[in-house]
């Protein structure tokens, strides 16, 4: 016997295998990437609590299907941001569905318990991605499970219900209280892992989609940085640490210039290769005055490794960039 789960490298989802697993039924752990998870790499983070509950890690990646699929003509609308969550979670059963049947298992569970997140998470939002994604009956919710009409896996005796459990709300003792059973390790606390819930990133995306085509290479530019719009329509993305200026530097997107300080230490930064003369201009003292530059001092930056150079001179105050930031 074995099940697939989605598995998001939380608690929940975790704690949801683990008790499949102690049932004696293999389990194939999928993490689907839709390219607006965390900014940091979880891998090493799910490999160890795949390994630590006995389940064999895959990650599928759906960016382009998502896209397509599910971001910006949501059946069901957005949450309070950019977040399609009955969409989104009804795309990701359709997939796991889709593994099911490639891998021959039997049936799906997910770490979702009943009433843990008020919009998608209530009894109708739950039903609701089911039939979204033909997978009634089909996914088990271990968590919950006693709390729920029984699943196919329930009737047919492959998962025996009663060792389930039949949580609900917004409390985590329960969980808690199964970490110490199992002897869980080095498991995360619970937070919002989707970018799209959250506020400021939601600013970014629509701003995006006013002046440009949302595609899957823009993903990354999205992830990172201050963002800011210019007067004529260009994009500019500055590196707030040394760790976004890595990642910024890394990007491989021809929309965008990048942009470095020359005889100064500056941010990482990224231009709209469509930006005007005016707009070149007012990124390079955008750029310097989140440098440690000196007032009316002329500096050079290098556009695509001294493809170009900018000369210019800093703000006075970063109160002067304000009507052009995003977030």
């Amino acid at each position: 016997m074995k099940a697939v789960a989605l598995f998001s490298g939380g608690l929940d989802s975790t704690l949801a295998i683990k008790l499949i697993r102690d049932q004696g039924i293999d389990v194939l752990a999928i993490n689907i990437n839709t390219g607006f998870g965390s900014t940091k790499d979880r891998l090493e983070h799910m490999q160890n609590m795949c390994e630590q509950v006995g389940a064999e890690l895959k990650i599928i990646d759906i960016q382009s299907e998502y896209l397509q699929d599910v971001l910006f003509d949501p059946k069901h609308g957005y949450g309070k941001n950019f977040n399609p969550c009955i969409d989104c979670h009804a795309k990701m059963f359709a997939v796991a569905k889709r593994v099911m049947e490639a891998e021959g298992a039997s049936f799906l569970i997910s770490g979702e318990v009943l009433g843990q997140r008020p919009m998608s998470q209530n009894k109708d939002a739950l039903q609701m991605v089911l039939n979204e994604s033909n997978c009634d009956g089909l996914l088990l919710r271990p968590l919950s499970a006693k709390a729920l009409e029984p699943t196919i896996a329930e009737v047919k005796g492959w998962v025996d219900r009663e060792k389930l459990e039949g949580i609900t709300g917004r409390s985590r003792d329960r969980q808690l209280e199964l970490v110490k059973e199992i002897g869980l390790e080095d498991f995360e606390s619970p937070g919002g892992g989707c970018l799209l819930t959250d506020e400021n990133f939601a600013k970014k995306m629509f701003d995006f989609i006013k002046y440009d085509l949302f595609e899957v290479r823009d993903v990354p530019v999205m992830k990172y940085g201050r963002h800011l719009r210019l007067p004529d329509g260009a994009k500019l993305v500055v590196g707030r640490n040394k760790d976004e200026n890595l990642h910024l530097q890394e990007i491989d997107n021809d929309k965008y210039f990048h942009i470095k300080t020359i005889g100064l230490p500056g941010p990482h930064s990224l231009l709209s290769k469509s930006a005007t003369a005016a707009d070149k201009e007012l990124a390079a003292k955008i750029i310097l005055t989140y440098c440690k530059a000196q007032e009316g001092k002329i500096y050079t930056l290098a556009l695509d490794k001294d493809k170009e150079e900018l000369q210019a001179t800093p703000f006075i105050s970063r109160e002067e960039i304000k009507p052009y930031t995003i977030m």
